[in-house]
């Protein structure tokens, strides 16, 4: 299978949430108080031979998660039709990519986070080299991963760490200059493992 049937799979087959999840990275850390806020991000494919994965670096001057890597994206408004709509507009306004330069193949398993978000990863395909543009008060940079680099176990570390009266686990990849880590590493790896799985239901290798 090619990658693009490969990640078209490992989208739409059914697994057990134990599968493709780590549930303890997230069992210990507080809920808010109030209902989760949804969100949307973009992960966003490059259509190359071999693919890449595109990322921001988030404005040093931002609120919250200053300086970090992220997808693209955002908390839903009231204008928008479903987390699809969002991915795509949060998209364009961080980082200038046309919707219509999208094709959207799945969602990914959402992910619920301590300050109040549960976001919905949605799975798209973009022309590579496209001219993209960074939201000058949202983005610092943009830049491509390449997905088997993703994708490889080893380039991914675990770390457990005491903090605030706690502990926290975390998924980490190192990229030239950049650390992805937090809850984008944890859907990177949630989608790596969804792929293994998908995989491996194709070759016969599960029920």
């Amino acid at each position: 299978m090619i990658w693009r049937d490969r990640l078209s799979a490992a989208l739409h087959t059914e697994f057990d949430a134990e599968q493709v999840q780590d549930f303890f990275l997230y069992k210990d850390r507080p809920v808010p108080a109030g209902p989760f806020t949804p969100a949307a991000v973009l992960i966003a494919v490059t259509d190359r031979p071999d693919p890449g994965m595109i990322f921001t670096l988030r404005h040093a001057g931002l609120r919250a998660h200053a300086g970090q890597v992220a997808f693209p994206g955002g908390r839903l408004d009231p204008e928008d039709r479903d987390a699809v709509d969002a991915a795509l507009r949060e998209a364009h306004e961080e980082i200038a990519l046309p919707r219509e330069a999208v094709e959207v193949i799945g969602r990914s398993d959402r992910f619920r986070t301590g300050t109040g978000f549960e976001i919905e990863p949605i799975v798209g395909i973009v022309p590579p080299d496209l001219v993209l543009r960074p939201s000058e008060a949202e983005v610092d940079a943009i830049f491509e991963v390449p997905l088997d680099f993703l994708l490889d176990p080893a380039n991914r570390a675990y770390h457990t760490v005491d903090w605030e009266g706690g502990v926290r686990s975390y998924y980490e990849f190192l990229w030239q200059e950049h650390r992805i880590w937090g809850v984008t590493a944890a859907m990177l790896v949630n989608l790596a493992r969804r792929i293994e799985a998908a995989d491996a239901f194709v070759r016969g290798d599960q029920p």
